[in-house]
C-alpha cells in the first residue's frame, strides 16, 4: 500500500502487514493496560494492627467501663493498624513479542485509516524555539495532542517541545502503544516510517 507524504507529490510505499492490518479493540486494550501497569510503582503500604508502634496490653478493665476493648492497635482506634492493609507489589503483566507487534501495527494501521497518520519528508527546528516548533505544528493542522516521531530526535526539537504541555517527541526506540493511542495526531518523518517497518515486520 501506499501512504501520502505532506506537503509533497510523493508516496511511499509501505507493507501492508504493518499498515494494512485489521483493527482488534481487544488487542489493543490489553496491550495499552500492560504497557501503563508495567509503569506502574506498586510501593504502596501500610501497616496491619501487628505492625503499628503500640501496646498491645489490654486498654481498660473488662467490665464497668463501656464497651470491651482490647489492644489500642486495633483498627477501630485512631492510630490502630489497617484491617486489609495495601502491601507492595508489581502489576507487571505478561504480553508476548508477537502480541506487542500486532498490537502496535492495528493502532498504526487504525491511525492512518483515520488521517492521523501524518507523514512528512523531515522534521526538525533549528534552534531552541518553542515559538518555532509552534508555527510548524499550526501549518500540519495536528490538534492539541500531537506526537512527533523522528529517527533520532535532536536535540533542539526535544527541548523545543519540553514546554508545550501535550507534545510529545520520541524516536523509534522511545514508540510505544500509549502515547499512540492518546494522540491526536502522530506526525512521522519518511525515515522513521521505514526504521518502524523493519521493526515490525
Amino acid at each position: 500500500m501506499e501512504l501520502t507524504i505532506t506537503g509533497s507529490a510523493n508516496k511511499l510505499s509501505v507493507s501492508d502487514a504493518v499498515f494494512g492490518r485489521e483493527f482488534s479493540e481487544d488487542l489493543v486494550h490489553q496491550v495499552v493496560v500492560a504497557y501503563r501497569n508495567a509503569g506502574r510503582a506498586g510501593t504502596k503500604a501500610q501497616k496491619t494492627r501487628s505492625e503499628v508502634n503500640g501496646t498491645t496490653k489490654k486498654s481498660k478493665k473488662q467490665k464497668g467501663g463501656g464497651a470491651r476493648h482490647g489492644a489500642l492497635t486495633a483498627p477501630i482506634f485512631v492510630g490502630g493498624g489497617v484491617t486489609f492493609a495495601a502491601k507492595p507489589r508489581s502489576f507487571e503483566q505478561k504480553v508476548n513479542r508477537k502480541m506487542y507487534r500486532a498490537a502496535m501495527c492495528t493502532i498504526l494501521s487504525e491511525l492512518a485509516r483515520q488521517d492521523r497518520l501524518k507523514i512528512v519528508d523531515s522534521f526538525d527546528v533549528d534552534s531552541t524555539k518553542t515559538s518555532g516548533l509552534v508555527a510548524k505544528l499550526k501549518g500540519l493542522e495536528v490538534g492539541r495532542r500531537p506526537l512527533i516521531v523522528t529517527e533520532d530526535a535532536s536535540e533542539h526539537l526535544y527541548l523545543s517541545a519540553r514546554n508545550l504541555p501535550y507534545v510529545e517527541v520520541r524516536d523509534v526506540q522511545g514508540l510505544d502503544p500509549a502515547s499512540l493511542v492518546g494522540a491526536d495526531t502522530v506526525v512521522v518523518t519518511a525515515d522513521a516510517i521505514k526504521k518502524i517497518e523493519e521493526w515490525l515486520a
